[in-house]
This record gives structure tokens, sequence and C-alpha cells, in this order.
């Protein structure tokens, strides 16, 4: 029996129903809870308002809240499927000669379609309002900006030493951003008044200071003067420089694969925006693996009975299937697996077992 478009329909819409509500309470939980870490966090800083708390919390939402939307399709799914068996609407379906592939098609579709919107328009949006986080939270918790920017030519830093303000520019970097090549040092005394420049072959950043090679020193009221080594004081350390490059959740999909060029031109390794960027494409996979696996459950549950059992069984896979995929991550973000295999692995293989399960329960 062909499954009619008015059938479609109506499964996708329940599915989508539960599905959004389900998430719209996770996103509740995860702004409270955010509001008051944040809270906990400023409560050595009592120049910050609450309102602007409260609004760094709803910036950090959507990018800890799309960690959860695969939890929200399985347990929107398996909400779904149990209330239609219950109802006893999925009973009449199969009796009319649906089969359960068939019944599952439309969350499968709806499920995909969510996925692509999360991957062309949600991420942007998310990654924008963590860029902005971020840099509320550098200001206003951290107590500093962002030190580091990476551009098509080169590497910007700003750093704070005994005489005021300078900012580095560099054409490439090496040794995970400890070995600077074809630099310039723009220098700034108070009033942030420009008062002369270095420009340098290379620079090594040591403990206080930059050691300088084949260095030619220029201010304002001198000549220029050529130094083979020259140490210029900095407050930088090699650990807030790394902290300081970009996150791969402030960066949108769209702008990934070229960030990625530019930082692997820069001289930085570019594996966890390369391992984030794959992670992303396989969010219309992972959500319909989900859907399979809150089918599982919920489905054999209407057959055998069970019901707390069953469902404690389907929230176990998915929190399963959670940490495989961490663990893939990591071991990407290491180097011992490749980004694309680190990313798609888990995904993969929980869909073939869902997909095996569902073929033995249905097709025997």
């Amino acid at each position: 029996m062909n499954l009619s478009w008015t059938l479609s329909r109506y499964l996708g819409r329940q599915f989508l129903v539960t599905v959004l509500i389900t998430f719209a309470i996770v996103l509740c939980l995860i702004y409270m809870i955010s509001l008051v870490e944040l809270t906990r966090k400023a409560a050595d800083h009592t120049d910050i308002a609450f309102g602007t708390l409260a609004s760094m919390a709803l910036l950090e939402l959507p990018t800890v809240g799309g960690d959860t939307l695969p939890f929200a399709v399985l347990f929107g799914g398996m909400a779904s499927f149990l209330r239609l068996t219950r109802n006893h609407e999925l009973v009449v379906a199969r009796a009319a000669g649906v089969s359960a592939w068939q019944f599952l098609a439309p969350a499968l579709a709806v499920s995909l379609a969510i996925g692509t919107v999360i991957i062309t328009v949600y991420n942007p949006v998310a990654s924008a309002m963590s860029a902005r986080y971020s840099e509320l939270e550098a200001k206003f918790l951290r107590g500093r900006p962002s030190l580091l920017a990476v551009s098509t030519n080169g590497l910007w830093l700003r750093q704070a030493d005994a005489g005021g303000q300078s900012v580095v520019h560099a054409l490439r970097v090496s040794e995970r951003g400890l070995r600077l090549e074809d630099v310039i040092i723009f220098l700034y005394g108070s009033g942030d008044n420009f008062i002369g420049r270095i420009d340098a072959r290379s620079a090594v950043l040591a403990d206080g200071y930059w050691d300088m090679k084949d260095a030619w020193v220029t201010h304002t009221s001198e000549q220029p003067r050529h130094y083979d080594t020259f140490r210029q004081p900095t407050t930088l350390t090699l650990t807030q420089v790394q902290e300081s490059f970009a996150d791969p959740d402030t960066i949108s999909f769209w702008d990934l694969p070229h960030f990625i060029d530019m930082a692997e031109a820069a001289g930085f390794s570019a594996q966890r925006y390369r391992l984030h960027f794959y992670d992303i494409l396989s969010t219309p996979v992972l959500l319909c693996t989900m859907v399979f696996l809150g089918a599982v459950f919920s489905l054999r549950a209407s057959r055998l009975g069970g019901l707390v059992q069953l469902v404690v069984g389907g929230v176990f896979a998915g929190f399963l299937l959670y940490f495989l995929s961490a663990l893939s991550l990591a071991l990407g973000l290491s180097g011992v697996l490749p980004p694309f295999l680190a990313a798609w692995a888990p995904v993969i293989v929980a869909m073939l077992l869902g997909l095996a399960v569902l073929f033995h329960l249905e097709d025997g």
C-alpha cells in the first residue's frame, strides 16, 4: 500500500510539533542554567548589570542548544511514535497495510529538512551570536579582549608592554604561534599615538619579550637603526595567543572553508576547524539516525510491552551515541583519525545498527 499524501503530512506534522516542543523545553532549561552560571561567574564583577548577563546567556543559547537538537529529535520522535501507538493510529495504519518504513518516511523527511535548515540558516546565526558572546565575555568576565585575528594578509596580534600598546603583524606563523615570519610591530604610546615601528625577518616569543632577528627599529623622532638581534618587551604568553585563536563555534559554516585555508596559509593547524566543518555537515544524517534509534525502541514497545524499560534503553542508546561521537571527535582532534572519519563514523555506524535492528523487527 502506498502512503497517501494526507497521512504523510499528518505523521510529519505530528513528529515536527513534538520535536519542536521538546527542543523549546530544552532551550528554556539551558537558558536558565546558563544565566545562573554567568551570575556565579560575575559575582566578583559588581559593575556588570543583570541585563547584560541575561543578554549574554541569550547569545550563548543557540550554540549550546544546537548541541542538544539530536536529543530533542530522539526524545520527540519517541514521544510522537508512542503517542500515535497509544491512540491506535499506527495500529490502524499497520492494519491497512502501511509498513514501518512508510510511516517513518515523513519523520525522516522532516529530519533532513531540519538538518538542512540547521546547516544553512541556524548555524550562521548561532555563529554570529556566539562571536558576540565571546566579545562580551572577554570584556566583562575575563578582563581582556581577543588578542589575535587571522586574515588573508597574515596574522594580527595586539599586545601591551611597558611603553603602551603595540600591534604585531606577521605573514606566516610556525611552531603553533611561537615563531613569526616577516614581522612588523607598530608601536603606540599614551593616548594611542603612533611612535614607531619595528621590521624584522623573524620573531620568537620568549618569556616576557619577542626575540627578533634582522630587525630595523624606526621611531618618529630618530633615524632607522638595524639590529642583528633585538628584544621587544611583551606581556603575551603562548597560551594567550593560542586561546585567542577563533573558536570554531564563532565561524559560520559558509565561512569555514575560507577560514581553514587562511589558517593553514598563516601556519596554524586547521584540524579542529576542518573537524567542526565535517561535524556540522553530518547533522542531517545524525538527525535521521536519531529517528531510527527512537523507532527501534518505541515501535518495539508497542509490540512487546515493557514501556519504561524500552524507553530507558532508547535514552541510553542516544547518550551512548553522544559519548562515542565525542570520543571520535577527540581522536580526530588529536590527529589519530582523519577529520572526515572522526565526524562521520559514529553516525554511520549507529545508523546501520538502527537499520539492522528495524529490519530484524519488521521483516524478521
